[in-house]
């Protein structure tokens, strides 16, 4: 089955609609796993355009999302040492640990700085010689590339009060993970864009297979994202499961190879604990042997607790696709955008967030466990 590129035209959204409309006639349940799709769809108003027999869950896919509790103490324990600095992107900043946030933090005194790229923090270092910059390294394999090379480029430059604190996740192992769970039944994966281009779209292979899965691989644009559902849809009524890349004017099947190799030179595999997933083998990236002095949690010799998630939040079960968010006790009423109490409604690709933002509280209101469909009918229009 070949997903042709040309279903990102604006001019053939309608009649995607339209044939997602004809060919779903059974319900199927599919799953987005990137935390841009997830805010895409919503902004998009793609929901309202499915036909009832079609209902989305969000997987996964928001990086800051995942990333456990007594990691982000450990970013918080380190800024409050007064010769550290954070460099962190923003998205981070108001995630709250068991002990407070960076923001917290900054707010109580310490150095918390927004970077758009590791490299900001390198070069933030190369300007404050006598300070210890700290990046969290935070992110799937999108971003462990520019953290390597950062890495690398820290080394040749001989820069010491360059640190990372390494929590990069990596995402086929945890698809793995959430796909074992018997109380997760999706027919289809909308496979993330930014992480395919790296990995390349054959890296879901084994999970269609072992699964029998529909996969499909789909850029942002709403055509994108209607063409990789179509795709799906396409897949189960044929009871066919196989690797769809509906995204192959950015993503190859081998994935970028320089990325790739830039990632297996400072970063080797290693267990990794996941929000709301556990500890998933071989699912994180640590700093390799040659590159741990580059390590804040060595060098600085900071604590990683197995803190627990705040009281009431669901973010755990919101993240594999057991609960929607306004199942949530506190959902729009003690976590709020403006005081949120768990990272899903804190990150820009946070499931919480783009439901609070985006959706009708009145008809949203469900358990994915359920099955029922909220969504509107077609209305003949994009």
């Amino acid at each position: 089955m070949k997903c042709a590129d040309e279903f990102r035209s604006r001019e053939i959204t309608a009649p995607l609609v339209a044939e997602i409309h004809r060919e779903a006639f059974r319900p199927v349940r599919l799953m987005e796993v990137c935390g841009t799709h997830t805010m895409a769809i919503f902004r998009h108003g793609i929901r309202s355009l499915l036909p009832d027999t079609v209902e989305l869950l969000s997987g996964p896919g928001c990086p800051v999302c995942v990333t456990p509790a007594g990691h982000i103490d450990a970013f918080v324990s380190a800024v409050r040492r007064p010769e550290v600095i954070v460099a962190t992107f923003g998205d981070l900043v108001r995630v709250p640990g068991s002990d407070g946030s960076l923001a917290d933090a900054r707010a109580a005194g310490a150095r918390v700085e927004i970077v758009y790229s590791p490299m900001d923090a390198l070069a933030l270092a190369a300007r404050e010689p006598e300070r210890t910059v700290v990046f969290p390294a935070v992110g799937f394999e999108t971003t462990a590339p520019t953290i390597a090379a950062t890495i690398l480029q820290a080394k040749r430059q001989g820069l010491d009060n360059f640190l990372v604190i390494p929590a990069n996740k990596t995402m086929p192992r945890a698809l793995e993970a959430l796909l074992d769970d018997p109380q997760l039944q999706v027919d289809g994966l909308l496979c993330p864009g930014h992480v395919s281009a790296i990995i390349g779209a054959e890296a879901y292979r084994p999970l269609a297979e072992r699964y029998h899965l529909a996969c499909a691989v789909a850029g942002f644009e709403p055509a994108d994202i209607l063409a990789g559902l179509l795709s799906l849809v396409r897949q189960v009524n044929a009871a066919r499961a196989t690797v769809d890349n509906c995204y192959s004017r950015v993503v190859t099947a081998e994935g970028n190879l320089r990325a790739q190799q830039l990632m297996a030179a400072v970063f080797a595999p290693v267990d990794s604990e996941w929000r709301g997933l556990g500890a998933i083998p071989a699912s994180g990236l640590a700093l390799g042997e040659d590159f741990r002095r580059f390590d804040a949690m060595h060098v600085l010799d900071l604590p990683l607790s197995t803190a627990r998630d705040p009281r009431g939040c669901r973010c755990g079960e919101i993240l594999k696709g057991r609960l929607l968010p306004p199942d949530c006790p506190l959902y729009g009423g003690a976590c709020t955008p403006l005081h949120p109490v768990g990272p899903c409604m804190v990150s820009g690709e946070g499931t919480c967030a783009a439901y609070h933002r985006y959706s009708d509280l009145k008809t949203s209101r469900r358990t994915a466990a359920a099955g029922q469909s909220t969504v509107r009918p077609y209305q003949g229009h994009p």
